[in-house]
């Protein structure tokens, strides 16, 4: 097994909540070595968000892996020096405070550069750092619905739908990790200086609805919420069966819709002109819906989904918590690890996404206890212990 890929970059992650402390996790996974900075007495929002066992918050645990915990007061001027004199040591500085707050504090790019222009920054923000709308707050709940994703999810006759997850800060979180390891792979090898890498949360999700705006723009047709139907192929959609269960199915490729014809005992359909061709049959997207499900409605999922797999059809069930985990694909490629924690004993968690031949990505702990990197990391900039002693008598850290 060779190093990490980013074995030696080191990140101070001054961020908050999801979507800037998720791109640090992530370089964290692939060897990155990050020091968190928190709040003394409270520490990251975060901490106390979703889920909890015994007063300990789950959804820290998995963003905050790896990672090292410090404690620094950045409201203060002591706090705003050492998180300077953190960064002066670090390749990657991420944040996610409000523009002019960063400046009054002297921890904007602009101030980071002068002392390192080697520095990358990331500056995550709700809107971006121009604009009208940059110094105002922002979650990923804005940018889901500001997008234009809350207006295409739901059904036609029901209200704009928000995800029941962390959509837009986890697209913004990996555009974020890819555009900072952009700016790294040119400051090493081309330009030798520092990039300021600005993501916001609505930019991101944006782009990857660009259906909407390509329709809109060639067509002047502004797309609406269709359920589960997609106006590009036909099935697709959400099936029940016999026993309560879901399949959902793609059709988007044009031999697979006639393979789902013939599976289900229609091969009429397959010759039919409006249901052969990829376009007629959107037409008739409701028919061949109706047929779709007809059929699986009368069989159990395992029958349904061995006819559907020995006739390479795209079809999968729907799965809660409890069948993914269970999924023997994901068990063969180990998509989850339980990895031992002092505070939990242990915990299920996502694994590494990325898979490097040769470089697994690391689970070496999940989220520290507030501030347990403190005195180490802060004696690795040449603090002393007296001054150490001192900062913490006095709430900076």
């Amino acid at each position: 097994m060779t190093a990490l890929p980013l074995a030696g970059l080191r990140v101070l992650d001054m961020a908050s909540l999801a979507a800037a402390p998720l791109a640090a996790t992530y370089l964290g996974e692939l060897g990155a070595d990050v020091i968190k900075l928190e709040p003394p007495g409270v520490g990251d929002a975060i901490r106390g968000w979703g889920a909890q066992r015994d007063g300990v918050g789950l959804m820290w645990k998995s963003v905050s892996r790896n990672k090292r915990s410090v404690t620094v007061d950045l409201r203060t001027p002591d706090g705003q020096d050492l998180a300077r004199r953190l960064a002066a040591g670090c390749d990657v500085v991420v944040a996610n405070t409000r523009p002019a707050t960063l400046r009054r504090w002297g921890l904007d790019y602009a101030r980071l550069r002068e002392q390192d222009p080697r520095v990358v920054m990331l500056h995550v923000t709700g809107f971006g750092l121009e604009g009208p709308k940059a110094e105002r707050p922002g979650f990923g709940t804005l940018g889901e619905a500001m997008s234009g994703f809350a207006h295409l999810t739901g059904e036609p006759d029901g209200p704009p739908t928000l995800p029941a997850f962390m959509l837009a800060d986890g697209v913004a979180s990996l555009t974020a990790a890819y555009a900072v390891m952009a700016a790294l792979y040119q400051r090493d090898t081309e330009a030798g200086e520092g990039r300021l890498v600005d993501v916001n949360l609505l930019d991101p999700l944006a782009r990857i609805l660009e259906q909407s705006l390509l329709t809109w723009d060639a067509t002047g047709t502004v797309p609406r919420r269709s359920g589960n139907r997609w106006d590009i192929s036909a099935p697709r959609n959400t099936y029940r069966t016999s026993d309560e269960r879901w399949i959902a199915m793609s059709g988007s490729a044009p031999t697979v819709a006639l393979r789902v014809f013939r599976a289900i005992g229609r091969p009429d359909l397959a010759e039919h002109p409006d249901f052969s061709d990829p376009q007629r049959r959107l037409a008739r997207a409701g028919e061949v819906d109706a047929v779709v499900a007809d059929w699986v409605a009368g069989r159990p999922l395992d029958e349904a989904m061995a006819v559907f797999e020995a006739a390479e059809i795209a079809a999968a069930p729907v799965y809660d918590v409890t069948d993914l985990v269970a999924d023997e694909q994901m068990v063969a490629r180990e998509v989850f690890r339980r990895v031992p924690d002092d505070q939990l004993g242990s915990l299920l968690v996502q694994a590494p996404v990325p898979r490097l031949s040769g470089a697994a990505g690391r689970i070496d702990h999940l989220g520290p206890a507030l501030g347990a990197h403190t005195d180490e990391v802060l004696a690795g900039i040449g603090l002393d212990p007296g001054e150490i002693d001192d900062l913490r008598t006095r709430g900076v850290i």
